[in-house]
């Protein structure tokens, strides 16, 4: 059974509609078994940087230990509901711990490969992927158990800022863009490639089409289909054994603008359960 860890955490978010990311997390959680849930408490103030470059780092770190105590409590497979994209981050470190040679996909608009050295923003989320590879501020990164680039498989980003798209170009990391995703195989055929026996699957909602869902903070153009994302995952989970996975960035405007979008997000919810 899936072990649900809700983690309303909005302050790795640059957007000034972030708070709508709590009700989002508790949108998607009330559709969920309310048995299998468990909801870290997230600070409601925003924190501050404490010289680290991060923005609010205060809180996410306090998110973050907190995350850290209840993983360690559960045995059980478990899907990380947020929030913000920093708050995949602690649910990556607990799976990597346990499975060395684990693959990540990151399913996102954004490349999420700052550093607090190149972020225009300061915003973690923005840096998440980049802490999932071991590199950025000491006490949100990766590190004993960081990913190397060759266990990464960036899945239907389209947005880069110059520094993301350098670090790209320079690391022997796998992109899939979103076109692709209308082919299942794809994803299977390039993580099967890194010889991957363990795989995490992490979704940041914007990787999808803005026709396909609307309560996001930062919409892309020419984004993935839901129904070419779940496929996807099928493709890849008829392979490859999943040990972890996170959904993030629901940021519905209204609950009744949840109500729309909520059967997408619980279709692949289900693909991943």
């Amino acid at each position: 059974m899936t072990r649900f860890m809700i983690v309303p955490q909005w302050q790795g978010s640059d957007s000034p509609r972030a708070m709508r990311l709590i009700d989002g997390a508790q949108s998607i959680a009330g559709d969920l078994p309310r048995a299998s849930c468990t909801t870290i408490d997230v600070a409601s103030e925003a924190g501050d940087a404490q010289d680290t470059g991060v923005r609010r780092h205060s809180a996410i770190a306090r998110t973050r230990d907190r995350l850290r105590e209840a993983l360690a409590q559960s045995d059980e497979p478990t899907m990380l509901i947020g929030g913000d994209c920093g708050a995949a981050v602690g649910a990556i470190e607990h799976v990597a711990s346990r499975h060395p040679d684990l693959v990540l996909v990151w399913f996102d608009a954004h490349a999420d490969l700052h550093t607090p050295e190149t972020s225009p923003s300061g915003a973690f989320g923005g840096m998440a992927l980049r802490a999932a590879l071991g590199e950025g501020t000491e006490s949100l990164r990766l590190n004993a158990h960081a990913l190397s680039p060759t266990q990464v498989v960036m899945a239907g980003v389209r947005e880069y800022d110059d520094s993301e798209r350098a670090f790209v170009g320079s690391v022997p990391i796998t992109v899939i863009d979103p076109a692709q995703l209308a082919a299942p195989d794809d994803l299977a055929d390039a993580v099967s490639a890194l010889g991957a026996t363990k795989v995490y699957v992490h979704i940041d909602l914007d990787v999808l089409d803005p026709s396909a869902i609307s309560g996001v903070t930062a919409p892309v153009p020419f984004g993935a289909q839901v129904a070419d994302v779940v496929a996807s995952i099928s493709q890849l989970r008829s392979r490859v054994e999943l040990v972890g996975s996170s959904i993030c960035g629901f940021a519905p405007a209204s609950p009744a603008a949840a109500v729309n979008d909520l059967g997408s997000i619980l279709r692949l919810v289900g693909s991943l359960a």
